[in-house]
């Protein structure tokens, strides 16, 4: 029995991984003091409050960045301060995570 490969498209180059930088999209709840919000997440099932010393209102959409921490087969987990678990479909890529690049070479030759 022979695999077929499915056929390439955009989705596939922009799969998510680990130490990218996402981007998900929060309401704002309320107001709780002069430079903190509850925001809400779609797919996230609590309250999280975050600093913003702009001035949203309620029902505001914000973009909030982290740092994918963990990924499952449909979940992906977000370092935003504390770790937020959300739907693959939820998040977007902002920035794929590339290695850094060696200069030098991590043991010293001998003369």
């Amino acid at each position: 029995m022979k695999k077929t490969l499915p056929a390439p498209d955009s989705t596939m180059a922009r799969e998510i991984g680990i130490g990218d930088q996402v981007a998900i999209t929060a309401t704002v709840r309320r107001r709780i003091t002069e430079d903190r919000v509850s925001v809400s997440f779609p797919g996230y099932d609590f309250p999280h409050s975050i600093i913003d010393h702009t001035k949203v209102n309620r029902g505001q959409q914000i973009d909030l960045k982290g740092e994918v921490t963990r990924i499952d087969e449909d979940t992906v987990t977000i370092d935003l301060g504390p770790l937020v678990t959300v739907d693959r479909d939820k998040v977007r890529l902002v920035e794929k995570y590339r290695p850094p690049n060696r200069r030098k070479a991590l043991v010293v030759a001998p003369d």
